[in-house]
């Protein structure tokens, strides 16, 4: 994400009369914004974001391929998928997740959702005076990101970005969530089953994903973005591109010499880097 010159977006939307409405009303409430591309659907919305690394993206809520809540999911992939191995300076290691805003038509579950404070949105077709909402917060964020400060409490996001798409999900398809409740996985020569709940944190590598309790170290072959669908976002949460960490086993959060923050986790003496994506985790930090 580029927060040195003029903001960078991505319009998202399989109307093409909702993309010039919406892109002629930000030119009216936000005319330094520029438009660097399109999609007509969630995978090309997504591999738009990998090509102009965009500072915002305007995702469509229902989109054919990949909904705007799927696509929302992949892009958050994208900024930990392009983070270093931890070797380098830690000042340009890793791309910033863009700022996400869904579009949506007059649905009760998600307005209900977006009303709730869980993610910024806006209903078709876009209203001048519900945009200049949306566009003072994030306009709000960017800046406190390029000050390297965390957002104002009145514009930062009520929840972790997968409890807010794992919600927007649920409401869309009308079923509870099912999380996983054991883990079957390997330890030294057995295979072990592990309750989720147990689990103080998950870390992978190339090869495999280290699930570790207050008493055993083991292995399975799930990368974490496989888990991060599969666990309950309200217990572990993404902090880093290769780490979940169990929310009711941290322990305490500090900065180290780069400013980077650190969690120590109850149980172990290991010490797990959070990524600059995720630093609003833990606010006030």
């Amino acid at each position: 994400m580029n927060t040195a010159t003029a903001p960078r977006a991505i319009l998202a939307d399989d109307e093409r009369l909702m993309r010039e409405q919406l892109r002629a009303r930000l030119a009216e409430v936000w005319p330094e914004l520029q438009i660097v591309a399109e999609a007509k659907n969630g995978l090309e919305a997504v591999e738009l974001v990998k090509a102009h690394r965009p500072d915002i993206v305007f995702l469509d809520i229902r989109m054919p391929g990949l909904t705007g809540v799927e696509a929302a999911r992949q892009i958050a992939q994208l900024a930990l998928d392009d983070d270093s191995d931890g070797e380098g300076d830690g000042e340009h290691d890793e791309v910033l997740l863009p700022e996400i805003v869904f579009i949506t038509a007059y649905d009760q579950y998600a307005v209900e959702a977006f009303e709730q404070g869980v993610a910024d949105y806006v209903l078709k077709p876009a209203e001048r005076a519900r945009l200049e909402v949306t566009v003072g917060r994030i306009k709000k964020r960017l800046a406190a990101r390029a000050e390297g400060r965390d957002a104002p409490a009145d514009v930062a996001p009520a929840q972790p970005l997968q409890q807010i798409l794992h919600q927007l999900q649920a409401r869309m398809s009308g079923q509870a969530p099912q999380y996983l409740k054991w883990i079957q996985a390997n330890v030294g020569s057995t295979i072990q089953m592990i309750a989720t709940d147990e689990v103080l944190f998950f870390v992978s590598d190339e090869k495999y994903t280290r699930v570790q309790t207050a008493g055993v170290e083991a292995l399975i072959r799930k990368p974490i973005k496989e888990l991060v669908d599969e666990l309950d976002p309200a217990r572990f949460w993404q902090i880093h591109r290769s780490t979940l960490v169990n929310v009711n086993a941290v322990a305490s959060v500090v900065r180290d010499y780069r400013g980077r923050q650190i969690v120590s986790v109850k149980g172990s003496n290991e010490k797990l880097e959070v990524s600059r994506s995720y630093t609003g985790l833990f606010k006030g930090m």
